[in-house]
């Protein structure tokens, strides 16, 4: 559910009206003229060669475009996923740093149970990793699937084909792919999670929209409580998944609820906004990025507070309607600690939704508010 504008864009053709394998087939017969003439963009040639090595502790960055990536701290990064533009530029510099640089996977849920489909999204999302110089997949399929239905079959097969596919034509190429906080049909997703962890090189865990279903009381509460957060990676290690498997994703953004009432202990009652049968969801507020809640925190009515009971920072304000609001987010006291969390049970690393959200200009404040940011996830000695 995170930004879902960045998250899902068009594929890059459409059939006129047809079947969408059209499109596929289209951007196939293509593809060779695309390529021909293709040169390495870098200063020095050997930078568009594939990332071979295999880190011990992962950083996995979500990048959404723009050039804040040359702010980011890269003696960290060991992987970046484009969500944004392709910039030849950001290959080139990842690269130097011995980081991967991959692409988004997304494609609808329906079209992947024709195993010709499969065999052609997989062709063009591999000519395009070619072309770009890029070292793997990122596959970003939040869709609703059915237990035991054809596409809860099709979903597992496309990850093994995919990941087959990529380690064949592209040497040390990676392919993971990103889960829900839980593994308990969050959203209505019933994935083989089992069958898809053992068929790619590791899952991306986005731990965090954790309201997305309230079945409780419809009130604000955290993006990424710990307690339930870490109780995902618990359930995902008793179905079998190593540990090493498990990249824990979390938040660099926060959510904005408007109070219907906001009691004197801070309780905030939100607007009833049902999602996948639940009768509220944090869609009853709107994401706001780090830099921003660190720039009204100040003007706020409470100050940062800390719920002992989620684990997380909250502020309450006033908007100029007269109206409270109260904000959920991570920050690096929540953070450090999901990162012990990660070395005391021995996953293979961390990562974030998404790195553009810090404020990486001039500002001292914010200057070192970002390398609070960036510090925190470093795994301690």
């Amino acid at each position: 559910m995170s930004w879902p504008q960045l998250r899902r864009p068009r594929l890059l053709a459409r059939a006129p009206r047809g079947d969408p394998r059209l499109a596929l087939l289209l951007l196939l017969a293509l593809a060779p003229l695309l390529s021909a003439g293709t040169h390495c963009p870098c200063s020095e040639p050997e930078l568009c060669s594939p990332i071979q090595h295999r880190p011990d502790f992962e950083v996995f960055v979500f990048d959404i475009g723009g050039k804040t990536w040359k702010s980011y701290d890269w003696s960290q990064i060991t992987t970046v996923a484009v969500f944004g533009k392709y910039d030849s530029e950001l290959m080139c510099y990842a690269h130097s740093k011995g980081a991967r640089v991959v692409l988004k996977g997304d494609v609808s849920i329906k079209d992947i149970i024709d195993p010709t489909f499969r065999t052609s999204w997989i062709a063009q999302k591999l000519d395009l990793a070619k072309t770009q110089y890029m070292d793997g997949i990122n596959i970003d399929i939040e869709q609703e699937v059915t237990c035991l239905s054809p596409e809860y079959d099709a979903l597992t097969a496309l990850v093994k084909e995919t990941t087959n596919s990529f380690h064949r034509e592209i040497e040390g190429s990676q392919v993971t792919f990103d889960v829900a906080w839980s593994p308990k049909n969050i959203d209505r997703r019933c994935y083989n999670y089992t069958g898809i962890a053992d068929a790619c090189d590791f899952l991306f865990v986005m731990s965090y929209d954790e309201q997305s279903q309230i079945w409780s009381e419809c009130i604000a509460a955290a993006n990424a409580p710990y307690n339930q957060t870490v109780t995902g990676y618990r359930d995902y290690i008793k179905m079998g998944i190593n540990p090493k498997k498990l990249v824990m994703g979390i938040p660099w953004y926060g959510y904005d609820y408007t109070c219907l009432n906001l009691s004197e202990d801070h309780v905030c009652t939100i607007a009833k906004v049902p999602f996948q049968g639940a009768p509220c969801s944090d869609a009853a507020g709107h994401q706001v990025p780090y830099k921003m809640i660190m720039k009204q925190i100040n003007s706020s009515i409470s100050g940062s507070q800390w719920n002992k009971e989620q684990m997380a920072p909250y502020y309450n304000y006033k908007d100029p309607a007269g109206y409270f609001h109260q904000v959920w987010y991570d920050n690096p006291q929540s953070i450090s600690l999901k990162a012990a969390y990660i070395q005391n049970y021995g996953l293979l690393g961390i990562g974030m939704w998404n790195a553009n959200c810090l404020d990486y200009s001039k500002d001292a404040v914010a200057k070192q508010q970002t390398e609070e940011m960036w510090k925190v996830l470093k795994p301690k000695l």
